[in-house]
């Protein structure tokens, strides 16, 4: 990446003593692995819209939907006050040029889904989004988020994060300059990718990419951009990666022996089942596309779409 990736974050996750209790939640896979690789921006909406450390407790009352902002023993409502903010503070996010943020799970304020909200009886569901959250992702509907529970999980965390970095490089691959190529060229390098979330998206962007000169060059990439995110929000799958891996053995059949083609269609067929990782014939394909030197395959992020180091594709 030629500039960091910068990702929005609720400060408590990173160790900041800014809960209501003046704790925090410290995650060591987001400061100690994932933040090797991007540039956290830390925010923590009831302390910046000014509430205190420590301070009383809120809780989202009333309707799922359009829940009020309620500190629980004194009843205050301050759900105006921190609407005002956030939409205030999302517009400064703007200059920030993030490619995603991850907020804080079951908070009033930070909470993604599934939030506590409390009915007149004070019985609690969980159906409610934060009232931050909710702010942020409809004023950037595009842009990756999830929250720190989740991310516990192998397959949301890889599927957040391969949306992080692709999302970079689509921004990196317009250089400032919106051209028919620019997109071409992208598109052309993340075919597999795309088709490992989603062949409904991968035929619909294939088609929007033949027709691009007839379209004006702004409502192009918008569209682009709208149906990369979309697929990309699709969780990849064994069967849909088994479809990739065989078309990527297509492209190298007439370059592999007999032995290397029956051995990889083997490891193939190990994935399917859950004998391994993907890992295991990603690295094989690589080896492979380096051997023979193919331009096609060693351009597709499919192989590489996030930092090895991060052990994304390790899970069976």
């Amino acid at each position: 990446m030629r500039t960091p990736i910068k990702l929005g974050i609720s400060s408590c996750l990173l160790g900041e003593r800014v809960r209501w209790n003046g704790d925090h939640k410290l995650d060591r896979f987001l400061t100690d692995t994932l933040g090797k690789f991007v540039e956290y921006v830390p925010l923590c909406p009831e302390v910046e819209c000014g509430f205190g450390i420590p301070r009383e407790p809120l809780r989202l009352v009333g309707d799922p939907d359009s829940p009020r902002l309620i500190t629980s023993r004194t009843n205050q409502d301050y759900t105006d006050r921190m609407n005002q903010w956030a939409r205030k503070r999302v517009a400064e996010l703007e200059k920030e040029s993030l490619s995603g943020f991850i907020f804080k799970s079951n908070s009033p304020s930070s909470g993604m889904e599934r939030v506590k909200v409390y009915n007149e009886k004070g019985i609690p569901v969980k159906k409610g989004v934060g009232i931050f959250a909710g702010v942020f992702m409809e004023h950037f509907p595009l842009l990756p988020v999830e929250e720190e529970g989740r991310l516990h999980g192998l397959k949301f965390r890889e599927n957040f994060i391969a949306r992080v970095f692709t999302l970079k490089r689509w921004r990196e691959a317009l250089g400032g300059k919106e051209s028919w190529g620019n997109l071409v060229n992208f598109h052309t390098k993340h075919k597999m990718l795309i088709l490992s979330h989603s062949p409904q998206h991968h035929r619909m962007m294939g088609k929007l990419v033949d027709r691009a000169k007839d379209i004006p060059l702004k409502t192009l990439y918008r569209e682009y951009q709208g149906l990369l995110m979309e697929a990309l929000g699709l969780k990849s799958t064994p069967k849909k990666n088994t479809n990739v891996l065989t078309r990527i053995l297509g492209h190298l059949e007439k370059q592999l022996s007999r032995d290397e083609k029956q051995e990889l269609l083997e490891i193939i067929a190990l994935y399917r089942q859950g004998t391994v990782p993907l890992i295991v014939p990603i690295t094989f394909i690589n080896h492979y596309v380096r051997k023979y030197d193919h331009v096609y395959l060693r351009e597709q992020y499919y192989l590489h779409p996030h930092p090895l180091e991060l052990q994304l594709r390790n899970h069976a």
